[in-house]
């Protein structure tokens, strides 16, 4: 005899979600709004310490198993984690009757990542940004200027970033906008082209006659000066976003996948510890371009690989497979806009899992490295860099980015 026979209470609610799934029809809709079902459910996992309560067809074998492989008895924690379960099912069964009442307010974009798709942004843009002029967001603007903003907000000041494809492809931190300005731009002036455009300083005429030469997507600046506006507003469809200070980001993640979603906390900090696991301690000048470069890392696509040179980005690898095709991109990059790497530092998003990185980097005569460490083989690495004198610093915080 199943076992399931003999133990109540299940309770199937009546399928309101699938209904809307399947009809537009009124009446019937709401003949599927359940009312007894949900009560019962909730009087049962008030009471899990004497009975167990199963909410969900897809909990029936496992409930079996576990009366089957404890001779019909369950515990405490099993019986807790039912009505857990259950609380779940009838609160989200709640939100979507409450939704199809009152649907939320979301702006329909003109597009998704492509045209064929529909897309649509809930949140209020008005929180983060004062629009002074330009077409509205695209669902691609929003994106990029969501990785901006997360970028910009972790940088000293005076930076600029320059971000494509969600990934910053020039960024470089200096004593004015202009100069910052110009040193982004310097490290990869070709990726720069319809990008999104960020910075932490004020945007003065000057910066604004010099940006005014490249097609760029969005601008976002705390402020503008008035002839700077005035320039960078000759284009009609130019987006320029003024950015508003003490705003943060939710302290959840959310990305949709499958039938369902996932969640997790933001990827806070830049490192943990500052371990010197290399032949010598960091100069002070290799820390600050450590530090920056690790920022600047986070920021990428695994796996990522960032080169720095006084505070600037000279070259970077992101999206790529492997860990040294990763560091090959960010030298060919750096190579192509005739960066000279002896003095560069290097920052990776993860552990070396051997000492390749290392070997190839050292040969471009990089001398300095910041990885998070945890390999089997991280000893390879330090060893290298042991004896040729190379500094390398362990921060046991990864920064994987997906």
């Amino acid at each position: 005899m199943n076992l399931l026979q003999v133990i109540p209470p299940i309770v199937d609610l009546y399928p309101f979600e699938e209904t809307l799934k399947n009809t537009t029809e009124e009446k019937a809709i709401i003949e599927k709004i359940d009312i007894g079902g949900p009560s019962m459910i909730r009087a049962a996992g008030k009471n899990f310490r004497d009975l167990v309560v199963l909410s969900a067809k897809d909990d029936y074998e496992k409930l079996n198993q576990i009366l089957i492989s404890q001779e019909g008895q369950t515990n405490l924690e099993q019986r807790k984690a039912f009505a857990a379960k259950a609380f779940e099912v009838v609160m989200n069964y709640d939100i979507t009757i409450s939704n199809y009442f009152n649907p939320p307010q979301g702006k329909v974009l003109r597009y998704g990542e492509n045209p064929h798709q529909v897309a649509t942004f809930y949140g209020d843009l008005e929180q983060w940004f004062t629009q002074l002029h330009g077409k509205e967001l695209s669902y691609n603007n929003l994106v990029d200027v969501d990785a901006a903003i997360a970028l910009i907000g972790e940088l000293p000041s005076i930076s600029f970033a320059i971000i494509k494809h969600t990934n910053v492809c020039g960024v470089a931190n200096r004593t004015t906008v202009f100069e910052s300005w110009q040193a982004a731009l310097a490290g990869d002036p070709e990726s720069a082209f319809g990008g999104v455009l960020v910075t932490n300083g004020k945007i003065d005429t000057a910066t604004a006659e010099a940006i005014q030469e490249i097609f760029f997507e969005v601008l976002i600046a705390p402020a503008f000066d008035a002839d700077a506006l005035t320039i960078l507003s000759a284009k009609k469809n130019r987006v320029l976003l003024q950015s508003k200070p003490g705003v943060t980001f939710n302290a959840v993640q959310k990305k949709s996948i499958l039938n369902g979603n996932l969640e997790q906390g933001l990827d806070t900090g830049n490192y943990t510890q500052w371990d010197e696991a290399g032949a010598r301690p960091c100069s002070n000048k290799e820390k600050e371009d450590l530090t920056f470069g690790n920022i600047i890392c986070k920021h990428l696509k695994s796996n990522a690989i960032a080169l720095i040179k006084d505070k600037q980005l000279v070259g970077k690898g992101c999206g790529q497979t492997s860990r040294v095709d990763a560091l090959r991109h960010a030298i060919e990059k750096a190579k192509q806009f005739k960066f000279d790497l002896k003095g560069a530092t290097l920052a990776s998003d993860a552990f070396f899992p051997f000492d390749d990185c290392v070997r190839i980097a050292h040969a471009e005569g990089i001398e300095a490295y910041i990885q998070p460490g945890g390999s089997v083989r991280d000893k390879d690495s330090i060893a290298y860099c042991k004896e040729h004198g190379l500094a390398m610093v362990m921060t046991q915080l990864r920064h994987f980015k997906h």
